[in-house]
């Protein structure tokens, strides 16, 4: 399945200590570069947030920011009242030998111990956020495939283009050959020495190779074969369609210097035109 680099997701989870939001975007790029934002709470899974996502993405620069809202209430600070009565027992013995002794209220709430925030399960917590992680890169990598799947349908369509200018060119070259020999037996009989028969057939026979462009329309059509196959493959694909289209330009090089007709010089410049078209769409594809 073809994807595309290019692709956002996003979802919440409501935790006991807040609501968890995870967001997961990406633009196209040669590899998988991954950026990561992460509430200080999260710090630690940042190494198996990195194996989650480069288990299900190839190519892209990738950006996952995770955040946490605290819940309402959530986070406040209480009286330890143990540690409270504890102070007072030792204040009253105290003032009993310091009569002039006394206490501010931010120095005791300063005491350690005095304040106290409710603890956090660290584990569930990063529970919960590999689960809403998975769930977001089920949407996202269905994102990246769906804009994919509009992309292999372009491609398909100049890759269709393509093999049908090669096929155009199979028709014309024997008339295209055929006239060149005439005009070639022309010249070499205006030459005020004729050549010895064999010799000029020769002569013909080497000029029509160097125009000869079988070879390179049997190349093109494997060309056309494979790109067929390789858009169909459920992996990424992108370094490898970029690869067969550097192939298709050879083939349409070659045809464009080897043409002496004003048919096949347009259909060397027509097919230039759709593998450009081509690759620029495999440029968003991962």
């Amino acid at each position: 399945m073809i994807r595309s680099m290019t692709a956002f997701a996003g979802g919440e989870r409501v935790t006991d200590v807040g609501t968890l939001g995870c967001e997961l975007r990406s633009v196209n790029h040669r590899f998988l570069e991954l950026g990561l934002r992460l509430p200080d709470e999260l710090r630690a899974l940042e190494p198996m947030l990195r194996e989650r996502v480069a288990a299900r993405v190839a190519r892209g620069k990738v950006d996952l920011t995770l955040r946490l809202r605290s819940a309402d209430g959530a986070g406040a600070l209480q009286l330890n009242p143990t540690r409270v009565r504890e102070l007072s027992d030792l204040a009253i013995d105290l003032s009993a030998r310091f009569p002039g002794l006394r206490t501010e209220l931010t120095d005791l709430l300063g005491f350690p111990g005095v304040l106290e925030t409710p603890t956090l399960d660290p584990a569930e917590l990063h529970a919960q956020a590999l689960a809403l992680l998975d769930a977001v890169l089920d949407e996202f990598v269905a994102a990246r495939e769906r804009e994919g799947g509009k992309l292999a349908a372009v491609i398909g369509e100049r890759i269709d283009a393509i093999a049908r200018i090669g096929a155009e060119v199979r028709t014309f070259m024997p008339a295209i050959r055929a006239g060149q020999r005439a005009k070639l037996e022309a010249r070499l009989a205006d030459l005020a020495q004729p050549l010895d028969p064999g010799r000029l057939e020769q002569e013909l026979v080497l000029s029509l190779q160097k125009l000869d462009v079988e070879e390179e329309l049997d190349r093109l059509d494997s060309h056309v074969a494979e790109a067929r196959r390789v858009l169909k493959l459920r992996e990424a694909v992108g370094r490898r369609l970029d690869f067969l289209l550097q192939e298709f330009n050879r083939e349409a090089n070659t045809l464009g210097s080897k043409s002496v007709d004003a048919r096949s010089s347009a259909a060397a410049v027509d097919l230039k035109v759709l593998i450009d078209q081509v690759r620029e769409q495999i440029q968003n594809i991962e």
